[in-house]
């Protein structure tokens, strides 16, 4: 098995030295111009991990490898570092933020070792922007809110029980309502942001992954709809052109049809 491991991994570098060498749009390539094809190959690996689909899974990590394997190269051409050194870099890296493994530290639940790793990291780098310093600034918003709550939990501060934060919810949805019907909202957008931000820390506490989540309901969404549309098209009309009662008896029968495939 590790033989092989090991031929696979020098095939995919000889393979990206013969194409950084021979093919024009491999040579042009830049740190800067595969940014953007590394995040959609991420994202393209997050909805293969949505849907299940375990052979797509395999074929984005696939893509997001050879990525790695780039920006490898790229940092050798600049005499910066190598795959050699990348790796060497990442094991360390592990070696170190793991000594319930590897040292003398105990950790015998997964939220010990989250508590462990974030005071490592923090310790290890220094940061003077503190313990939300190394959430990515160019995150999602959704993703990095989510990050922030598990990195200031970490810390201790958090709920002390997850049904906790429902009161925390019901707060942030008062506060909106009472706005929104006084018709006087001084800044609507952040109270809708401090709603998000709440029910977000919720599906941290109960171990849901609010981005999957809401993929889910989207898709959900988007096979509903589409069958109300194939369904009106049928009738030889357009959604527009159903009144409100036809409209949600629609719905209600896409609820059920979508359901059973």
């Amino acid at each position: 098995m590790e033989d092989k491991r090991l031929e696979a991994t020098l095939r995919l570098l000889d393979i990206m030295d013969t194409l950084r060498e021979k093919c024009p749009w491999d040579r042009k390539q830049t740190f800067e111009s595969l940014r953007g094809n590394t995040i959609e190959e991420t994202y393209e690996l997050a909805d293969a991990i949505t849907d299940g689909n375990l052979e797509a899974i395999k074929e984005e990590a696939g893509d997001l490898l050879l990525h790695v394997v780039f920006y490898a190269k790229l940092g050798q051409e600049a005499g910066v570092f190598d795959y050699a050194g990348l790796v060497d870099s990442l094991c360390d890296k592990l070696v170190y933020r793991h000594p319930h493994v590897y040292g003398d530290v105990e950790a015998d639940t997964p939220d010990q070792v989250k508590e462990n790793w974030e005071a490592l990291k923090l310790r290890k780098k220094k940061r003077k922007s503190g313990t939300l310093g190394g959430v990515p600034v160019s995150l999602p918003a959704m993703v990095k809110a989510y990050r922030m709550g598990e990195k200031a939990a970490a810390t201790g501060f958090d709920w002390e029980r997850p049904e906790e934060v429902w009161d925390k919810v019901r707060e942030e949805i008062g506060e909106i309502e009472a706005e929104m019907r006084g018709g006087e909202s001084a800044d609507p957008e952040g109270e809708f942001g401090d709603l998000f931000f709440a029910l977000i820390n919720a599906c941290r506490l109960y171990g849901i992954d609010p981005e999957a989540a809401l993929e889910r309901t989207n898709k959900k969404f988007m096979a509903r709809f589409n069958y109300m549309e194939e369904r009106a098209e049928a009738e030889g009309r357009t959604l527009h052109e159903l009144p409100m009662e036809r409209l949600e008896a629609l719905w209600q029968e896409a609820k059920t049809e979508c359901t059973k495939k």
